[in-house]
């Protein structure tokens, strides 16, 4: 069994007691966060789309300009410890969420992998499946409605044919 100390510090600290390094390393860069949300005035359900805030660099994921994205986006949410608990359209393998429900971060994440381009390698990321909000006009959001794949399973143990 591991010490505290030994565990990584999602393991160790609550939301609100994380650095601001660390908080903001626990981005897996997948820029789901960043597209924009479509909410049903009677039920309130928000969906999906694959249109992406004006700033998202669809070559990386990654805002363009995120210390001063509220000066362009002035509706963009800064997420915090504070408010993540309200912000129900953070996707469901957003790391921020899934620590604030118990959960571990998943094996693709880069905290835990190590590398930041495996949540774009295995699918989980929006990086070349999105366009960006300057192409899309607002009455044709909707057609734009999409459903983003969930985590996918662990890797599998391949092992080559014939060896046993």
């Amino acid at each position: 069994m591991q010490n505290k100390e030994e565990l990584p510090f999602w393991q160790q600290k609550t939301l609100q007691e994380m650095t601001d390094t660390e908080w903001e390393s626990l981005c897996d860069g997948c820029g789901k966060c960043c597209l924009v949300k479509l909410q049903d005035p009677d039920t309130d359900e928000i969906v999906d789309t694959d249109v992406s805030c004006k700033l998202l660099d669809l070559g990386t994921c990654q805002c363009s300009n995120y210390p001063q994205r509220h000066k362009y986006v002035p509706d963009c949410i800064k997420l915090t410890a504070d408010n993540i608990e309200e912000l129900n359209f953070m996707p469901p393998t957003c790391a921020y969420r899934l620590l604030l429900e118990g959960e571990d971060l998943p094996w693709w994440h880069p905290l835990v992998s190590g590398d930041p381009e495996l949540v774009h390698a295995v699918g989980v990321s929006c990086l070349d499946r999105i366009v960006p909000e300057t192409e899309v006009e607002d009455a044709d959001l909707e057609d734009h409605i999409v459903e983003w794949p969930q985590d996918p399973s662990p890797p599998r143990p391949w092992i080559r044919y014939g060896d046993s």
